[in-house]
């Protein structure tokens, strides 16, 4: 590199040739057992190419389910080439677990031992993957405690046999891609048919039981509260480069853009593109 060129991408006059990327999915909705959380893709130092339009999918949460049906799973997040699996449905009440980005909880059982879903979030398109086992539901006694749904940085809990307390969601993992450290992809809480002494979310925007994960973390929602589970969180999508590069060319889906700690940083909660 010449001492001109050196110049001028200090001057924020040339495009980025390398990003850091942060992928997060959709959590799934809660049935008897907590969602999963969404899965987390991650890169540091992806090479990028001048002129170059990369699409963006953000997942959105799975639908809530029942103590007699399965939540529904989130859908995948996409950044190019790396795809984010969707968190996996609650089970509903005597059955197993659903596999997913994060797999699911078990449902709420007194005929058996059932098991959590198992995760499916790997490497992706270059980037390291996170996404962990939905809690396992024991055979158990009135008020029937679920299991919680695995998070992007622990396994989903697992109530104690006739235990009167859920599984609460497996904890996600913690970025600091925005300039702040974030934890997203908690997994949610198992359900439990007293109304009370549900699971806790797992931190990261996973919803305790009967409450839905949070909006664009990829949070699990919780198991059944009673009766009803509740939705999942939708995914996000983060990017950032050093603010000594330009300002991308384009975008679409409408990023919020933030200059900070030396960073130009992209952040799309809905989908859309980017032109560097």
């Amino acid at each position: 590199m010449t001492a001109y060129q050196m110049f001028i991408g200090a001057a924020g006059g040339g495009a980025a040739t390398t990003i850091d990327v942060l992928v997060v999915a959709g959590g799934g909705g809660g049935g008897g057992g907590g969602g999963g959380a969404g899965g987390y893709a991650e890169q540091t130092n992806r090479s990028v190419s001048s002129g170059t339009s990369y699409t963006v999918t953000i997942g959105s949460g799975g639908a809530a389910g029942s103590n007699t049906v399965n939540g529904t799973s989130g859908n995948n997040s996409v950044f190019d080439t790396i795809t984010a699996n969707g968190g996996a449905g609650g089970g509903r009440d005597n059955a197993n677990g659903i596999a997913g980005g994060s797999g699911s909880g078990g449902g709420a059982t007194s005929t058996g031992n059932f098991t959590g879903g198992s995760a499916t979030q790997g490497s992706s398109g270059g980037a390291t993957g996170y996404g962990f086992a939905g809690g396992n539901s024991p055979n158990s006694t009135s008020p029937y405690p679920a299991a919680g749904g695995g998070g992007a940085g622990a396994v989903g809990g697992t109530p104690a046999t006739n235990s009167d307390t859920s599984g609460s969601g497996g904890a996600g993992r913690a970025s600091s891609i925005s300039g702040a450290s974030v934890t997203y992809a908690g997994g949610g809480g198992g359900g439990n048919s007293s109304n009370a002494n549900v699971g806790s979310g797992g931190a990261g925007g996973g919803g305790a039981g009967g409450v839905a994960g949070t909006a664009n973390t990829g949070g699990g929602g919780g198991g059944a509260n009673k009766i009803n589970g509740a939705t999942g969180g939708s995914g996000i999508v983060i990017i950032r480069y050093p603010d000594t590069f330009a300002a991308a060319t384009s975008t679409t889906g409408s990023p919020t853009v933030t200059v900070t700690g030396g960073y130009r940083i992209y952040t799309w909660t809905g989908s859309g593109s980017i032109t560097f």
